[in-house]
């Protein structure tokens, strides 16, 4: 029978296979600035972003030389939340530190 399978004896209709789209996703960078310091900054990168040490230093330097470091890549919504993150654990901290998101 054209167009079905025998599957445990019943007649099943074949379907075409859907191929999942992939999420698009956002890069959450930070932003160098004249007095947050390098410290904190990997410190954030290790507890927001479970970053090791030298992947948090990496980045870390990244934002020093360049004035901006990517954190990382995340679905919008996940994104979002790692920049809220990012901002409310710097304001606790009295620093200026800002974080925003970029499409990949």
């Amino acid at each position: 029978m054209a167009g079905t399978e025998r599957q445990g004896g019943s007649d099943v209709a074949s379907k075409p296979k859907s191929v999942a789209k992939r999420p698009q996703l956002w890069h959450v960078v930070l932003i160098n600035d004249d007095y947050t310091t390098m410290e904190f900054v990997v410190r954030v990168l290790e507890s927001i972003f479970d970053k090791g040490p030298a992947e948090a230093y990496r980045v870390m330097m990244e934002v020093h030389t360049k004035g901006r470091g990517v954190c990382g890549a995340y679905t919008h919504e996940v994104a979002e939340t790692k920049v809220h993150q990012v901002v409310e654990f710097a304001r606790r901290h009295q620093h200026p530190l800002q974080c925003t998101l970029e499409k990949e």
